[in-house]
């Protein structure tokens, strides 16, 4: 069988791309973009920028199988930080207005659990967002580039340079199969301005000098 390597996969195992992380099995092996903590993390991060945040709608789409993984992290970190999570489940481009409009005066806040659907339509997640003046937390930078609030998340270009690193252990004789599925080490922070100041957010400067970017 041909080797393959994945530079950056949502869920292996739930995706069935390989038998468990420790042990692939197989062909197949690679890198994992959910590195533990993360949604834990960016709640925080979101908290500490628009600290009365008590209701936050949480996007995703209901067939993305890693959503399910990312929600339960967050139902523990939202329980630690008094944060009522609202369901705003998607399946196709179409939900997205529908769903906006069934959050009118429900949520403070928005986040986003990233998969293909909601990167592909980011903009106009964002568009309707601002339009509901809700801060925005996303996973990838394109989303804060497409005039989201901020994102926090998996460094990808690490990523990819660490699937190289894997595809040379196997041309040199390693089986896949016995390769562990690796977690993401480095992360990015991410935080547009021109946004926060649309929302009326004032970012604490000692808040701007830990991120990695600032969009203006």
């Amino acid at each position: 069988m041909i080797p393959i390597v994945f530079p950056s996969a949502g869920d292996p195992v739930g995706s069935r791309l390989v038998d468990s992380l420790a042990r692939p099995g197989g062909n197949v092996t690679g890198l994992s973009n959910l590195g533990s903590g993360l949604a834990a993390k960016r709640l925080e991060l979101l908290r500490e920028v628009f600290p009365e945040l008590r209701r936050l709608a949480v996007m995703v789409n209901a067939d993305y199988s890693g959503g399910v993984t990312e929600r339960d992290e967050m139902d523990v970190a939202a329980r630690t930080l008094g944060l009522e999570l609202i369901p705003f489940p998607i399946r196709r481009v179409e939900d997205i207005a529908s769903a906006f409009e069934g959050l009118k005066g429900r949520a403070e806040g928005l986040y986003t659990i990233g998969d293909s659907l909601v990167h592909v339509h980011r903009l106009r997640i964002n568009t309707f967002a601002l339009a509901a003046r809700l801060p925005t937390m996303f996973s990838q930078r394109e989303f804060v580039e497409a005039a989201g609030l901020m994102s926090y998340g998996t460094n990808f270009p690490d990523l990819n340079r660490r699937a190289a690193e894997y595809v040379d252990k196997i041309l040199r004789g390693a089986n896949p199969g016995d390769l562990p599925v690796q977690q993401p080490t480095k992360f990015d922070l991410v935080i547009n301005l021109t946004t926060a100041k649309a929302l009326g957010l004032t970012i604490p400067e000692s808040f701007l000098t830990r991120a990695d970017e600032v969009i203006e």
